[in-house]
């Protein structure tokens, strides 16, 4: 997560409360997912951002997980990401969240 979307998180969740905020991440490999989720959970692991040494404990979903697709309109879902869900290895993002919000999160 670069820094200026770190600056985004913390902003807003000083604004609205870390219990009043979700975090919905995209990327396109468990790694990558894992290491944002980490990043507004346990604080940025590289220490180079506004979320070093902060833990925010945030709830965060990737927008591909089973919790998240339930709630989004079958028809959006398929012609928006259908085709990407075909080429992510979903099964393990959901493995990376399930584990990052496991050690990580205050507000399951």
């Amino acid at each position: 997560m670069d820094l200026e979307n770190q600056k985004r998180v913390k902003d807003i969740t000083d604004k609205f409360g870390a219990e009043n905020v979700v975090v919905l991440l995209g990327a396109a490999e468990a790694e990558s997912a894992g290491l944002a989720a980490e990043t507004v959970t346990a604080g940025d692991p590289t220490f180079a951002g506004p979320l070093a040494g902060v833990e925010l404990g945030l709830l965060v979903f990737h927008a591909m997980e089973p919790e998240m697709k339930e709630l989004y309109d079958p028809d959006v879902y398929d012609e928006q990401m259908g085709m990407m869900e075909m080429v992510f290895d979903v099964d393990e993002i959901c493995e990376e969240m399930n584990e990052i919000r496991g050690e990580f999160c205050k507000f399951l």
